[in-house]
């Protein structure tokens, strides 16, 4: 009797293809690390062929984004995800520390069940595929609803390459009977080894309560603020681009753009230059309505849409040029509808008197949707900067870029990557950009040691300082010893050298972050080295 019901379908179509993908695996995890490398390179060289074709499926499927830069991610994930993980080292002997005697060794993790998105379909199949298959686990991928087709595409052209170059053919397999259920059974089900999610809240959180180790990645709603000193045509450039890449669809695209009341006019200039459009408040309310729905979520019907559209569906007239809807706003939360991640090319707009403000500002919009992701800054005051990453509760702070693909490592020095970890803040597992090195686990093989030669505290790792323990204070009259001259110094150091009663010697070209140099000024506290001049620091 043929099986009418979809859902019973899906289930049984995931349980099959990971029980398959659990033989293959278990031939895959045998594998060398130069036949693993030759079955990555040769996936990696297929995507990068097919990368505009795929983009072009993943935008006639889904209708978000556009073409140009759907082919752009997807070369990103074929090109530099392949180039960072190319050489890295995943089967075998990791390391060896001679001295302690301990010897690490990469086990694979099993089965990925691979969850993927419909803003960036093909893109996230890509990378997920390459760091999978490095780490010699299986994988079977899931795919949105409404972007099967282009992720099942994505699936074949990588198949055909890697099968050929060695790989078990069901180590890489999606699933085409698509339901919750069916999703929710290859993520529980027993040949699954780790979950690899990429979704919504509900599905992250489903992912993360399916009982099975996952690596979840949370929403962003990322402030981008543009503070006093900052080289504002570039900034702002920045900031628009950022926010009209794929017209939005990224995680990490700038939501809100926050700038001190003394650019405040340069900044509107700038902005209308780069094709910004500013709302009035009426207009605002107009989008709002068409952007967030009820319960304060991105209207699928206008996420990866152009602002002219957006506009067009709100009743409002702008320039055909337009880029990108600007919001003026006077606040964050239930009120300020617009204030939320928007998945479209609708910015956020605030002005705060300085950086102070403008940090709290952010942290408002931080809580409001986006623990734990990523904060974009743009300013020439490194102290500036330094303070907001220490105090930020995220895992990314871009400075000076477009946090769109700077979070994703395509522009700064951060490991390339389409799935990003959001930490603790927002119940991830962990805060990196996602690598092979995540997805297998390290057994180590350690050897007896003498008692005397046993550690006596953690080892640093290769290219890591150990900061020595403050000098206790001298019984002197005179002012103890500054120790070591530093080159940072934020309030929390300020706060420990007044408890424990020390000076802090600094390097003559140290920085100094405001709210340090505030707490320690005419306390006698910071010392340049060399010098046995007083001096407040610089910022």
């Amino acid at each position: 009797m043929t099986i009418q019901d979809k859902d019973l379908l899906s289930v049984q179509q995931a349980r099959n293809l990971a029980a398959k993908a659990k033989a293959a695996q278990q031939i895959l995890a045998e594998f060398t690390q130069e036949q693993v490398d030759r079955i990555v390179g040769a996936m990696a060289e297929a995507a990068r062929g097919e990368a505009e074709r795929l983009a072009r499926l993943a935008h006639e499927e889904t209708g978000f984004g556009n073409v140009r830069d759907k082919t752009l991610k997807n070369l990103f994930a074929a090109v530099d995800v392949h180039a960072y993980i190319r050489s890295m080292r995943t089967v075998g002997i990791l390391r060896e520390d001679p001295e302690a005697r301990v010897v690490e060794i990469a086990e694979p993790m099993g089965v990925v069940a691979a969850v993927i998105p419909s803003t960036n379909p093909t893109s996230t199949a890509i990378n997920k595929a390459l760091i999978s298959i490095k780490a010699r686990n299986a994988v079977v991928m899931s795919p949105h609803p409404s972007a099967q087709r282009c992720i099942l595409e994505t699936v074949k052209a990588m198949h055909g390459p890697a099968v050929a170059a060695g790989l078990p053919p069901d180590a890489l397999s999606c699933m085409t009977e698509v339901t919750l259920e069916g999703t929710q059974e290859l993520m529980r089900g027993r040949a699954t080894g780790v979950i690899l999610a990429t979704g919504g809240i509900g599905l992250v959180r489903a992912a993360y309560s399916s009982g099975k180790p996952a690596f979840g990645v949370g929403p962003g709603n990322v402030p981008a603020y543009v503070e006093k000193t900052a080289d504002v045509p570039k900034a702002v450039k920045d900031v628009i681009d950022g926010k009209t890449f794929d017209y939005g669809t990224l995680c990490s695209s700038e939501q809100s753009l926050i700038c001190d009341e003394a650019i405040r006019d340069q900044v509107v200039s700038e902005v209308k230059r780069n094709g910004g459009y500013f709302l009035s408040e009426a207009e605002v309310v107009a989008v709002s309505r068409v952007v967030v729905t009820p319960q304060r979520l991105a209207n699928p019907e206008i996420v990866g849409h152009p602002a002219p559209f957006i506009a067009e569906k709100a009743g409002i007239k702008v320039p055909p040029d337009t880029r990108v809807l600007v919001a003026p706003l006077a606040g964050v939360g239930r009120d300020y509808p617009l204030s939320i991640e928007k998945l479209s090319p609708v910015l956020a707009f605030y002005v705060v008197k300085d950086w102070h403000e403008g940090c709290e500002r952010c942290l408002q919009l931080l809580r409001y949707g986006g623990t734990g992701h990523t904060l974009g800054i743009h300013s020439r005051d490194d102290a500036v900067i330094r303070e907001f990453a220490l105090k930020k509760p995220v895992f990314r702070i871009v400075a000076n870029t477009m946090t769109s693909m700077g979070a994703t490592g395509y522009t700064t020095g951060l490991a390339p990557s389409m799935s990003l970890g959001c930490g603790a803040y927002a119940g991830n597992i962990t805060s990196d950009n996602i690598t092979p090195l995540h997805l297998l686990n390290v057994k180590r093989l350690a050897y007896e040691l003498p008692r005397e030669r046993r550690p006596q505290g953690p080892r640093p790792s290769a290219g890591v300082v150990s900061v020595a323990a403050p000098t206790p204070p001298a019984a002197a009259a005179s002012p103890p010893p500054a120790g070591p001259a530093v080159d940072f110094v934020c309030e929390d150091d300020v706060r420990r050298a007044l408890r424990e009663g020390r000076r802090i010697r600094v390097s003559a070209k140290a920085i100094v972050t405001p709210s340090a140099r505030d707490l320690a000024e005419g306390k006698d506290l910071l010392v340049v080295d060399g010098s046995s001049s007083r001096s407040e620091g610089r910022a």
